[in-house]
This record gives structure tokens, sequence and C-alpha cells, in this order.
């Protein structure tokens, strides 16, 4: 193993605490027509100009769709208990409804079977952000159908892979696939709504409880979702400031947390949204509060950066077709600190900040799982076939060390996943940015690990050493 940078030692964890990495299926697995997979609203997304930097797509991506086998031999090499994946709605079913398709079943069985040989259990997500295009046409997350489709497509799969599958979680990040995709414009479908933004965030949630039913009838051994919630910070303590982030908390945070666990619908949301709540044809049900807020087995919570917002004037000349993610709100740039080649400042801190409040906020928080957690960095391959991602590590180690500090403060927290495995199709962003604790070079497809990598594995080899937990691959 190369000689790694030299850190003050690595966090402390207790006793069946697990370690684990993360990827995404239209991030990773390329192979978009291949095997009955139909096309989702990230195939068309990326192929209409200006919507992706570079015009990149997910047609190849990291090819993981036929290198599988070597990507789970990387897993086994860094030593991780787990692996958390995305299922590809599209591969299961190519128009989001009807029977199953047969191979695109049989890829995730051939997936698990790499994965229970190599000793290493798999974590399965059930949607992250792959619509399949045929349920958009039909209106989307706009429409309590796709919610009713999803519900149908997690059935299938729990009933496919219910006994292989150790953890599932239903939705990943739906702030974005609500705010990014149907407000901003950022993400896909790519559009900027107000009314149908605040439709698609409900029937997500009622999705997701949709799909906790579906999970529990199947016998499903653990069940949860994934949120991103932000750390918010004013920029100055001006009224109108914390006033920008009251109406930014209810949008990252509130909607999201309070369904789930408090039972209610976010305190502030009046203020927030405006005549956009009211207006429309209502999306709401009675009984919907108490489907979304279903018991949970844990809560993931993807983490990256704190978000400092500045208050700002809205300059649409057409209030009703202001966007719902136009809260009056700017994210700020932050001087006194690095930022990541996203842009993201770097302070950990905030994690543990955030972890604590959320404990307080919701005494019935079930147990928590970082789902995501990483940084995106300038790698370059050195002359000794080397990618020496000092910031990476050091943006790792000072993270983890946050979530020891969080879990000393009476957090909850029973594990931690990377982003990423692999460098890999970020979004919007193509392929400028790489997250992988492997490096992926993307015309050869040749994975190479990166210090990054070999300092995981270490941390994790400590961890078992010191807690006499065993190897999962011995």
């Amino acid at each position: 193993m190369p000689k790694l940078p030299e850190f003050s030692g690595f966090p402390a964890f207790p006793d069946g605490f697990f370690f684990g990495a993360a990827t995404a299926s239209y991030q990773i697995e390329g192979a978009y027509d291949e095997g009955g997979r139909g096309p989702s609203i990230w195939d068309t997304f990326s192929r209409e100009p200006g919507r992706v930097v570079g015009g990149a797509t997910g047609d190849v991506a990291c090819d993981h769709y036929h290198r599988y086998p070597e990507d789970v031999a990387l897993l086994r090499d860094l030593g991780v208990d787990s692996y958390r994946f995305s299922i590809a709605w599209p591969r299961i079913q190519p128009t989001g409804s009807g029977p199953a398709n047969k191979a695109g079943l049989d890829f995730y069985d051939r997936l698990l079977d790499e994965l229970h040989a190599a000793g290493i259990s798999p974590a399965a997500t059930l949607y992250h952000w792959d619509l399949p295009q045929a349920l958009e046409d039909r209106g989307g997350w706009r429409v309590r159908e796709t919610a009713e489709r999803f519900a149908e497509y997690t059935a299938i799969v729990a009933d496919r892979f219910g006994d292989r599958v150790d953890r599932w979680i239903t939705l990943n990040e739906p702030f974005c696939s609500a705010f990014v995709g149907y407000a901003a414009g950022g993400h896909a479908p790519g559009t900027r709504e107000g009314r149908g933004a605040l439709a698609a965030a409900h029937h997500l949630l009622v999705g997701h409880g949709l799909a906790v039913r579906a999970l529990r009838a199947a016998g499903a051994k653990e069940v949860g979702i994934t949120l991103n919630p932000d750390r918010l910070l004013p920029a100055t303590e001006s009224a109108a400031d914390l006033a920008a982030v009251r109406r930014a908390e209810t949008m990252h945070n509130d909607v999201w947390f309070e369904p789930i666990f408090a039972g209610r619908y976010p305190q502030h949301e009046a203020e927030t949204w405006g005549e956009l709540l009211d207006s429309g044809e209502p999306y709401r049900q009675e009984g919907d509060l108490e489907l979304i807020g279903a018991p949970l087995d844990f809560v993931g919570i993807n983490y990256y950066r704190p978000i400092t917002v500045s208050d700002a004037p809205h300059e649409d000349p057409d209030p009703a077709s202001r966007s719902a993610v136009d809260i009056r709100a700017v994210e700020s740039w932050r001087a006194d600190v690095r930022h990541t080649t996203m842009g993201w400042p770097v302070v950990p801190h905030t994690f543990t900040d955030l972890l604590v409040d959320l404990a307080k906020r919701y005494p019935t928080l079930p147990p928590v799982l970082i789902t995501e957690n990483g940084s995106a960095e300038a790698d370059s391959v050195d002359a000794e076939g080397r990618v020496r991602d000092t910031d990476r590590v050091e943006y790792l180690r000072t993270h983890l060390e946050a979530l020891a500090t969080a879990m000393r403060a009476g957090v909850d927290v029973r594990g931690y996943y990377v982003w990423s495995l692999l460098d890999n199709f970020e979004w919007a962003r193509g392929y400028d940015q790489r997250f992988g604790i492997i490096r992926v070079d993307y015309d050869t497809l040749e994975r190479t690990p990166k210090d990054s990598y070999h300092w995981y594995r270490q941390l994790i080899a400590d961890h078992r050493a010191r807690t006499g937990g065993a190897d999962p691959a011995e």
C-alpha cells in the first residue's frame, strides 16, 4: 500500500458501527438501451442542449452494468461492510408500469450474487431520480398516479429480492427530485414550476409511504428513507436574512422531516409558499400524514456542506408563474474556508450541529445512517500512477471526526457510506466533477484506487481490529 498523507489518527467508532460505500444507477451503470431498459427522465434531460456540462449523458457512465464484478472486487478489497446502490426503475418496468422486465431483474440478481459472495451487505435504494420517462409524460411526480406506480414497482423488487437485500431505502433526496427538478429546472425533468413542484414534493412522500407499506408486506428486513437536510446559516443577523433562512428551512428540511417524523405539515409553509399553497386542485388527501409517517427502522442522512443564506428580492415579472424554489433567498459564498471543486464550503463542525439539532427536534427520530458524505476534488494521476487526493482524505477525516462528536453528544448513528465508490456522471455537472475514492478514466474505463481509497481501507481495518469485528470477506 502506498504511504498515505500524515494525519492525526483515525476517528474512533463503537462496536457494531459499520462502514460502506455508495453509488447510484444512472450515475454508473451505462447500458442505457440494453437488457430491455426503458428511457428515464435523465436520458431525456441529458440530451437536451445546454442541460448538462459538455453535453454529457449517462449512456456509458462507468459501464458498471458490464463491469460490476470488478467493482464488487474493489469493494471487497476496500473491506466495506455494506454497499449502497440504487435500482433503476426503467430496468424493472421500462414504462413505469406493467409486468417486470426479466432481464432487469436478472442484472440485479447477478449483482446481489457478487455482493453476497464477497460478504458485503446489500443496501438498495428504490428511487435515485431515474423516473421512467413514460410516467413523466403522464404527469410525473406532480400526480398521485406516479406514487401508486412506485408502490407497484416496489412490490415487484421486494418480492424478487426481499430475502437478499438487508436494507431498503425508498427515496434518495426527494428535495432534489421536487425542487431542483420541478422548480429550479436544474435536474430532470428540468421544469420551472410553482404549484407543480409542491405537488411533486407531496406525492414523493406519498410514494414513500406506499413503498414502506409494500416493503413491510413483503417482510423487508430494514426500511428507511434518505434525506439531505441542510445546515442553513444567515449571511448576517439582519431581520431580512433571518427570515430568508426561515423560508429556506421550510423547503430544505421541514417539508420532509415534519410529515415523516412529527406527523404534521410544516409550520411556516404559508409564509414560505404564499398563494402557491392553496391554488389549483388539492393534492393532499385525508390519511396522507398517517401513511407518510409510518415507522421506519432508520433514516439516511446525506451531508456535504452548510449553506449560508441571504435575502434576495424576487425579480420574476409574472408572480403567477413564480417558481416554488424561489423563496427570496440566495446562497452566499464563504471567503473564510476552503471550497471543493463543486464550490461547496468545507465546514465540518456544521455536520455535528445538524445531527445534534435533528435529534433534539425530533425525539422519535429512528437510528441514523450517513448514506452519503464526500467531496469533489481536482484529482489527477501523477507520474507514479497515483491519485494523491490529500484534500479528500482531509475532508473525510474531519467529517468523520465531526460525526463521532455528534455520536458522543447522544445522536444514534449506526453506519457511514462514503460518496462515492467511483467517479461518475455527476448529474447536470456531467463528468467535470470527481467524487470517487476510485478514479475512472472515462476513455478507457480503467479503475484506479486513489489515496482516499487506501486511507478509508485502513480506517475500516483499524476499526475492525479495535472492536474485534470480523472482516466481511473472510
